[in-house]
């Protein structure tokens, strides 16, 4: 069985927000396309603060709340917002990854996200697609930079590895000097006691990890997780047969991958 936990997008207090703003709006007898036509936004993004997926920016509370006839409720609601840069279906990956006691992590077409420096994880959000604004990818950057506090952690050590194809270590996204400083640090970050760092070779001609990327954690009640990400959401999966299914397959493509650099 697997469990999706992807499905509801959004913070409470953001779609408690949508969810006034859309009572005024309807109140009001006005559309989505014609309150997007009085803000200066979209009627998609309109939705998407109704719905709860994004939240308001710039003058779009002020201005909703005059056309909106709603007498200073949604400024009020407004400062209630707290604001994640996150994908919704992402936070509750990063919440179990903090605290866990090993990581197992497959990546094909990037450097993992806990491997990352500040400017090649930044040349990643800056191809997302559709583009994100300025302050979504600098937030977005501070919370992968402070994942990373995971790998130096000592009480209790995690065990980490990672298991990433060699494209990911030739692609210069970012630019040749971006990539230059990004592998050094891989090197640096293999150093560590607790990392083993692998590298898939593109020559082979089985490979168990076709399916794409993955992460395995183990939580500190020892309890086993997977969880896989796509286009458009991510899910846990929780139990058996797709769980064991997961770790048997990582475990095939520790062993195709090359061995781990030799410690000095």
């Amino acid at each position: 069985m697997v469990v999706v936990r992807s499905g509801e997008r959004g913070s409470g207090n953001a779609k408690m927000f949508g969810s006034l703003l859309r009572f005024y709006r309807e109140r009001a007898e006005i559309s989505q396309e014609a309150l997007s036509k009085h803000l200066g936004f979209s009627k998609s993004q309109v939705a998407m603060v109704e719905r709860g997926e994004r939240p308001p920016k710039g003058s779009f509370v002020s201005v909703a709340d005059e056309v909106l006839g709603a007498q200073g409720a949604l400024l009020a609601a407004a400062k209630e917002l707290r604001v994640s840069h996150l994908p919704s279906w992402f936070a509750e990956y990063k919440d179990e990854e903090a605290t866990a006691v090993a990581v197992h992590w497959y990546e094909n077409h990037v450097i993992p996200g806990l491997l990352q420096t500040e400017a090649y994880a930044r040349a990643v959000f800056n191809c997302h697609c559709p583009p994100l604004d300025d302050e979504d990818v600098e937030a977005r950057v501070a919370t992968r930079l402070g994942r990373q506090q995971l790998l130096h952690r000592r009480k209790p050590a995690p065990v980490v590895s990672f298991v990433r194809e060699q494209i990911a270590l030739t692609r210069p996204l970012g630019g040749r000097p971006v990539l230059k400083e990004q592998l050094h640090h891989v090197l640096d970050i293999a150093c560590l006691r607790n990392v083993e760092i692998q590298v898939m070779p593109p020559e082979r001609q089985t490979h168990a990890g076709l399916n794409g990327p993955m992460a395995l954690l183990e939580t500190t009640e020892r309890r086993p997780l997977g969880y896989i990400e796509g286009q458009s959401g991510g899910f846990f999966v929780t139990e058996q047969p797709e769980l064991g299914d997961l770790f048997a397959r990582y475990g095939i493509l520790r062993a195709q991958a090359l061995s781990p650099t030799p410690r000095n």
